[in-house]
């Protein structure tokens, strides 16, 4: 057996939402293209650039869709829905019979027509538990409870509930009437009523009187959507033979990593914005490099950034990303001497001009031992026609990367893109 010194290493940087489509405002060209990123375009000048389609035909491109099929697996087996991962990584053990939601805190228009801000207005987490013990206080009883979460990100759970519904991330409609986005189906009178009962007791609530003092927008609502039951998924270990950790701030990504046994690694300074503690991060990916075989970093704020609209702070995300995460791993692995694989790339991307994820293939970027440098030089969205390797589906590029070199490019062009 390999010493631990010599044993292989693995580090994948997942920017989420990182990749684009071209903007007349940028000479149509992509953040990718115009943002400075030296050590993601040092992974592609010494190692392959190419594409993977990480979000299956007929599935919505969510993170944790798209996440999962990074991490190798299926999603068509054993996946059942978005919070019920969340709920995982927040502690809560769902019971067979449970539905697990999402929960976000939102600001809508003072007339509760459009949707104002998705994450109400970044609102701390402080405040934000506040609010949610004040809704479970209020809406909460032996058939519903609500769990505070991470700054707009909560969870409700409806014991003995229903699924039969559908029902809209907030994200995708920014600055949208909502009358057509509320959930429908079967079991959706009662996640309706609730989101609606919210209106008329979080507007006046302390916490929103002080931010609308202080000029920030109120959590004036909750909004439910990604609601599951508890999934069963396979180990990493038991599926590749491996140990990891997850490095997040957010809780789908932790709740990810609980259930396929990854070590949740914290970072005080994480925040899923863009003032994350970038440096935090790579030390701590550095650190869990000792004992863990793959360590995955996921930042964020980058996907935040593209669900704002907002191109400035997307660029800096993205530099700061390459510079403060990306580059400082590098950098630390090579001081070490030990052999290690990197892989770089976005779950899905999140343009800026439609504010939402779509079902695009993503650029990755693949660097380390036994890598052979291909032609490519920068790492943007070039690569989904110059690339020498693509995965389609996502979820075979990780065990093609555990066992390099692998087969070459399956298939010659990506899939047409969504218009």
């Amino acid at each position: 057996m390999r010493s631990e010194e010599t044993r292989m290493k693995f580090v994948i940087f997942l920017g989420d939402g990182m990749s684009d489509r071209p903007l007349p405002e940028l000479g149509n060209k992509t953040p990718l293209m115009v943002a400075k990123t030296p050590h993601l375009d040092r992974m592609v000048r010494e190692g392959i650039g190419g594409w993977s389609l990480n979000t299956p035909e007929g599935y919505y491109p969510g993170s944790d869709i798209a996440n999962l099929g990074v991490l190798g697996y299926d999603v068509r087996s054993g996946y059942t829905g978005r919070s019920p991962l969340e709920a995982a990584a927040m502690g809560v053990t769902l019971q067979p019979e449970d539905v697990a939601f999402r929960c976000n805190l939102v600001s809508l228009s003072e007339d509760f027509q459009v949707m104002a801000d998705f994450a109400a207005d970044h609102i701390s987490t402080a405040e934000a538990t506040e609010l949610i013990h004040f809704v479970n206080e209020k809406l909460g009883n032996d058939q519903l409870s609500f769990y505070p979460g991470v700054s707009y990100r909560h969870l409700l759970v409806w014991h003995g509930g229903g699924e039969q519904l559908r029902c809209t991330p907030p994200h995708d409609i920014s600055d949208r009437a909502i009358a057509g986005y509320l959930p429908v189906g079967t079991d959706a009178a009662l996640i309706a009523r609730l989101m609606q009962d919210s209106w008329t007791i979080l507007p006046e609530h302390p916490i929103n009187q002080k931010r609308r003092a202080a000029g920030r927008k109120p959590a004036n609502s909750i909004w439910l959507w990604g609601q599951g039951r508890r999934p069963g998924l396979t180990p990493l270990r038991e599926k590749f033979g491996i140990s990891g950790g997850m490095i997040s701030a957010v809780d789908l990504m932790r709740g990810i990593a609980v259930h396929i046994g990854m070590e949740v690694m914290h970072v005080p300074g994480a925040t899923g914005w863009i003032d994350t503690d970038y440096q935090g991060k790579a030390a701590a990916c550095l650190e869990g490099l000792t004992r863990h075989d793959l360590m995955f970093v996921h930042v964020e704020g980058i996907d935040e950034s593209g669900h704002a609209g907002r191109l400035d702070y997307k660029i800096k995300a993205i530099e700061d990303f390459d510079a403060q995460v990306v580059g400082a791993v590098l950098d630390g692995l090579a001081a070490r001497g030990t052999p290690f694989r990197a892989l770089a790339l976005p779950d899905h991307p999140t343009p800026i001009a439609t504010k939402t994820h779509n079902s695009d293939p993503v650029p990755f970027a693949l660097f380390g031992s036994g890598i052979v440098a291909d032609h490519n030089h920068a790492y943007d969205e070039g690569l989904l026609q110059s690339g020498s390797h693509a995965f389609n589906p996502g979820h075979d590029m990780l065990p093609a990367i555990l066992t390099w070199p692998g087969s070459g490019p399956r298939y010659a062009t990506p899939p047409r893109k969504e218009t």
